[in-house]
């Protein structure tokens, strides 16, 4: 089904509330692709260089540089501050609430902008990135977590994707500031495009006074009150419209239902049907960042440079740009195509991709012009299949496939996933990569193990994804106690009703989903039979 400008026929209310909201939270991915996107162009940076060496001399230019040790330090640091930040957003969000644990967030990314701002030597450089990337692990997790919380269901997909398209334009914006301070010959080189995030910050942290906490958010902190108003305030309907109380009553009842299954630990997100979903989303997370995309945007302007391309900063603009364009057909393509279809498109073409560049740069050199225009066409294709699949969906899945009563802890393991790998890459990158004792040296060969993940990639798809487009969250739940196998997922059609489950749960907890919902059936038809023979 083609994704809909309007909600469909029928649907009460207003569907533009709660897309504004999800838009404007979207904004917090700005912070996380700006913030990603400034360190490669920072690196590379003459004047940067020359005061931040301790004596090293690139033997590439002849000029004085970092060591590959202390690049991997630099870049890598912030990217274990995200992954405890990630870990550290659950329970933020759960205490202070999702949109006051936002909040929280942005203070603490606040922070290491102002040291990476300040600093005139490595030590303080790398605990300003730290701290930047602490903020921005736990922004990661919470802002997906927002928006599939408040977004209307034809819709979810789309709107949770607008996060991935916010971090592409942050990369793109990084990149462009990056190319404009390049040649100046002060601090402001690497001083402004690092204060520019102050900007982002502050845009984010004062619109977040406007706007309500999450109606799920609410019923977990068994607030109805509070829960009715924010839906009434997403929905522009008034608290007492027939739709608004049965969207209430079916969140009500699905989180109570859930609750009689077990406890909502961290252990128990590790067990059963959550630990299959947990799985799922930990698996995602990591393969998105084993597709190798992060490598381009993290290292592409030095590798570019040490390969013999001319204007790698030009060549870093473009490919942030291939990135921010194709992430809008995606937005499309994610409820126009589904989650299956679309992520198995996606490993697919950046397989292709990845072993062509290997090839390529392997067989023919990269000193080769037409080399040279080749694997920049080749890695633009290859960013384009990310863009409008991985990039997207991979938030879009892990934030509606979680229940409530574990939603916030599940889903912050699962982005801890993906900052943890990438760590790993930004690591092991430069010893990959990069000649000299100690190191790999596979210059373009890396890309063969990029193309590998992405294929392991179509099998991950077909194994362990769920079909989940035009479900509630709620549904999803069903979708998951129903069906075993992923790829049995497509075409699902829901038909429990959580209120009428719940009053026959409590009698035996370890019925299943299936057979809760007969016995409810069978209630409710022994009713309707009664009172019709009392008429």
């Amino acid at each position: 089904m083609p994704l809909a400008i309007k909600p469909p026929p029928g649907t009460p209310g207003k569907a533009w509330p709660a897309i504004v909201v999800g838009l404007f939270v979207a904004f917090g991915g700005v912070l996380f692709g700006y913030d990603t996107g400034t360190i490669g162009g920072i690196l590379a940076n003459k004047y940067w260089r020359d005061h931040f060496s301790t004596g090293y001399i690139n033997k590439k230019d002849g000029m004085l540089d970092i060591t590959a040790s202390q690049s991997s330090e630099i870049v890598s640091i912030l990217s274990a501050g995200t992954f405890f930040g990630a870990l550290t957003a659950a329970p933020t969000a759960d205490f202070f609430g999702r949109r006051i644990g936002l909040m929280v967030s942005i203070v603490v990314f606040t922070v290491g902008v102002i040291l990476q701002t300040a600093a005139v030597a490595i030590p303080m450089f790398v605990a300003g990135r730290f701290f930047a990337g602490y903020g921005v692990g736990m922004i990661s997790a919470i802002i997906p977590l927002y928006q599939s919380e408040t977004a209307p269901k034809w819709i979810r997909g789309t709107i949770v994707g607008t996060y991935q398209l916010a971090i592409t334009i942050g990369l793109l914006l990084a990149a462009i500031v990056n190319n404009s301070t390049k040649d100046r010959n002060d601090t402001g080189s690497y001083r402004i495009p690092i204060a520019v995030q102050f900007a982002w910050a502050l845009i984010l942290f004062f619109g977040m006074l406007l706007l309500p906490d999450t109606p799920r958010m609410w019923i977990k902190r068994n607030k109805p009150e509070q829960a009715a108003k924010a839906l009434s305030t997403l929905r522009r309907l008034d608290i007492d419209h027939p739709a608004l109380v049965e969207e209430l009553a079916e969140i009500t009842a699905n989180h109570e239902y859930e609750l009689t299954l077990g406890k909502a630990s961290y252990l128990d997100c590790f067990k059963g049907s959550l630990g299959k979903r947990l799985a799922t989303g930990c698996g995602l997370q990591a393969l998105q960042q084993l597709t190798g995309v992060n490598f381009i945007f993290y290292y592409g302007t030095s590798f570019f440079t040490n390969a013999g391309f001319k204007n790698s900063f030009v060549v870093s603009m473009i490919t942030s740009a291939v990135n921010t364009g194709s992430t809008f057909p995606g937005l499309y393509m994610v409820e126009a195509w589904g989650r299956r279809p679309l992520l198995l498109f996606g490993a697919v073409g950046m397989a292709v991709c990845q072993f062509i560049v290997a090839g390529v740069g392997t067989g023919v050199g990269t000193e080769n012009q037409v080399a040279q225009n080749a694997l920049i066409a080749f890695i633009c294709i290859y960013i384009f299949f990310f863009a409008c699949s991985w990039g997207p969906c991979a938030w879009v899945v892990t934030g509606e496939i979680f229940p409530l009563k574990v939603r916030a802890k599940s889903l912050s393991m699962t982005t801890a996933s993906n900052w943890l790998l990438n760590w790993a890459i930004a690591y092991a990158t430069p010893y990959m990569v990069n000649d000299g004792p100690g190191n790999a040296n596979l210059q373009a060969k890396v890309f063969f193990v990029w193309g590998g993940f992405c294929f392991i990639c179509t099998f991950f798809v077909w194994a362990m994804i769920y079909e989940t487009k035009g479900l509630s969250l709620e549904q999803v739940d069903e979708l998951y106690a129903k069906v075993g196998k992923a790829w049995q997922s497509k075409g699902f059609v829901p038909t429990v009703s959580f209120q009428e489950v719940r009053d026959v749960a409590g009698a035996d907890r370890k019925a299943s989903l299936v057979d809760l919902e007969s016995v409810a059936m069978r209630k409710k038809s022994i009713g309707h039979e009664e009172k019709a023979y009392a008429q």
